[in-house]
């Protein structure tokens, strides 16, 4: 098992890695739990999936095991900035507006984790190894990035995965159900600590 943080300087080094992120962010967000995204070859993205972004794909060589894209919370592109802040200001009907207690933050060192997945090809046994090394790498990447803080809109049930690393989180939003499924807006802070 490999963990690999792609990005638009670094893709061509990595053959089909990147496009297969994209295959099987569409196979578990779009086949799986049916959400309306856009996609195309085969491939599920959307407006986040820009030069400002960052993919981390856990993979067997090729094969992708999870994955998650992180975004600089200063991002633009058109009129669109980060997923949470745009929802908040009502760019995406998908996700309510109402998801963080406060105001979605715009700062260097503040990132956002999104489109977070473990294939459902994952036995049930490696699932663990394989959340540990998503979540380990997307800190790693962040710090390198200069993140201390990420955000992300996640299952409410994040609270199990930050403990298991050790990693100081809080909840920044309310529980809403998306797509019938409890999810909530967690806040990491990035300090010293990486297990």
């Amino acid at each position: 098992m490999q963990t690999t943080t792609l990005s638009f300087d670094n893709i061509h080094n990595h053959g089909v890695l990147f496009s297969n992120l994209l295959r099987a962010r569409r196979n578990c967000f779009i086949v799986e739990k049916e959400w309306d995204l856009p996609e195309a070859d085969g491939m599920e993205y959307d407006q986040y999936d820009n030069p400002s972004s960052r993919w981390i794909a856990v993979h067997d060589r090729t094969s992708i095991l999870a994955g998650v894209r992180m975004t600089p919370s200063t991002a633009r592109c058109g009129i669109y900035s980060y997923m949470i802040k745009d929802a908040q200001n009502g760019l995406l009907d998908s996700i309510p507006r109402d998801l963080m207690y406060e105001k979605a933050p715009v700062a260097g060192h503040i990132w956002e984790g999104s489109r977070v997945f473990v294939s459902s090809h994952v036995p049930s046994e490696k699932r663990m190894e394989v959340q540990l090394s998503l979540m380990a790498e997307l800190i790693r990447a962040s710090r390198e990035k200069g993140a201390t803080q990420l955000f992300g809109l996640v299952p409410a049930i994040w609270p199990r995965w930050v403990r298991r690393l050790g990693i100081d989180a809080n909840a920044a939003g309310k529980i809403l159900k998306i797509d019938g499924v409890p999810h909530q807006v967690a806040q990491m802070h990035l300090g010293s600590q990486l297990h």
